[in-house]
């Protein structure tokens, strides 16, 4: 089960040979505090939240934020706030985030880690920015950017897991599966 609505993190399970059922956990991203611990505990507040009424399943809860200059951003609130993001990534690098946290209702056993990517910004003119945010896509995603979307012409790189950009790692996915005893292939639809 994928504790997340993000159609993103289902394609990508779904294109790794994984069917997972989606149960939105409906958990509020409301916790402050650095990157790392705040998408670890939402990741787990996801999973748990899912866990609890499923008696026999696996459950990937995920959550993501990106860290730039040691500030903490999700979605932004308004197309206003995506556009000052934009002006504030062009042409820098940032932290994409993201917390996951695999449960086994059956056997009690829980898993969870971080993987970070570096996200370097390339340095869109102010009328690309416009555009962008006005398709309204950055409105849907942390950080206000995707990887496999329409700002991809706008990232001039990243360094580390390109899939954790777009919403999950599936190395980490497999490194979680194993820490509960479940290998990722037995797990192929």
């Amino acid at each position: 089960m994928l504790a997340s609505a993000s159609p993103a993190r289902l394609r990508l399970l779904r294109d790794a040979g994984l069917e997972p059922e989606v149960v939105v956990s409906g958990v509020p991203e409301d916790v402050d505090g650095a990157a790392h611990d705040v998408v670890l505990e939402l990741a787990r507040r996801k999973a748990r939240a899912v866990a609890a009424s499923q008696p026999d399943a696996l459950v990937l809860g995920c959550d993501s934020l990106l860290s730039l200059d040691g500030s903490v951003f999700g979605k932004p609130a308004s197309a206003e706030e995506a556009v000052a993001r934009w002006h504030a990534m062009r042409g820098r690098h940032g932290y994409l985030l993201t917390g996951h946290c695999l449960i086994d209702t059956a056997a009690g056993l829980e898993a969870s880690d971080v993987c970070s990517t570096v996200v370097r910004f390339g340095k869109p003119s102010d009328e690309e920015i416009a555009a962008y945010v006005a398709s309204g896509e950055p409105l849907h995603v942390a950080g206000a950017f995707t990887l496999d979307g329409r700002s991809a012409p706008f990232l001039d790189g990243i360094d580390g897991d390109a899939g954790n950009v777009i919403g999950v790692s599936l190395p980490l996915v497999r490194r979680l599966l194993a820490e509960v005893g479940t290998s990722v292939v037995s797990l192929w639809s």
